[in-house]
């Protein structure tokens, strides 16, 4: 129970998140499809302690800046994102593309841990904390090359791997293949393997003995022209990552 009880408190989040709008407790209830009953524990707690408030009478709930002030707190606390934020900046201003900082989660999805937004108004548009396929992804290409040949085929044999479209890789000798000519040219890459006209290329990197790797993504057609010119930057700022270690 309490981890469904902890599991509602983060939708009930999402779900402002993505309303941005004060809800009523019915609307709540609607959209989290819960009781009604249910819901109410949940909002009364989290009025109690602060984190929501009454709009006015019958205009519904909205999160106060309570929750912003921790997750600041929290995410400046970050130790391996305070160490390369400003590399992670650098990189974002030199492209001027959309940086993405990741590494494996616990279930061998890639993890996007810090996401720098491009300038531009068409760019590649991502979130910290979301998940993507390890094999349709230029992240997740970076993070298996540094896995051992036993230990990607334990990992990518697990289930069947999904074909997003006829780009994606999903054969494990064609994936072997792949990894070995983007060691050889210097960067991995996705072209549209799993978003069509997206892309990015990506680089891994070691720090305090875990992997992580950083990727520059892009509507297509700006990343494929400068794959080698953006691969440079990023292999200059991983390697620098590594040295201050």
């Amino acid at each position: 129970m309490s981890v469904k009880t902890a599991l509602r408190v983060i939708e009930i989040i999402e779900v402002f998140a993505r309303e941005k709008r004060p809800l009523s407790l019915s609307e709540l209830a609607r959209l989290l499809d819960v009781p009604v009953s249910s819901c109410l524990a949940l909002i009364r707690t989290l009025n109690e302690l602060g984190y929501l408030y009454e709009v006015g009478r019958r205009n519904g709930y909205y999160p106060t800046s309570r929750l912003l002030a921790k997750a600041q707190l929290i995410s400046k606390a970050d130790p391996i994102l305070e160490r390369v934020y400003p590399s992670l900046a650098e990189l974002r201003d030199a492209t001027q593309e959309t940086v993405v900082f990741a590494k494996l989660s616990t279930d061998h999805r890639v993890v996007y841990l810090e996401v720098l937004d491009s300038p531009h108004t068409i760019r590649y548009v991502a979130a910290a904390g979301e998940f993507r396929p390890v094999h349709a992804n230029s992240l997740g290409k970076a993070l298996l090359s540094l896995m051992s040949a036993d230990e990607r085929r334990e990992l990518l044999t697990r289930a069947p791997l999904e074909r997003f479209n006829e780009r994606t890789l999903v054969d494990l000798e064609a994936i072997e293949a792949e990894l070995a000519r983007s060691r050889e040219r210097g960067w991995f890459r996705n072209l549209s393997e799993s978003i069509d006209e997206v892309g990015a290329v990506a680089w891994p990197l070691t720090l305090g003995g875990e992997r992580y790797a950083i990727s520059v993504g892009a509507p297509v057609y700006r990343v494929e022209p400068n794959q080698a010119a953006y691969a440079s930057i990023l292999r200059a700022a991983c390697a620098a990552l590594e040295r201050h270690e």
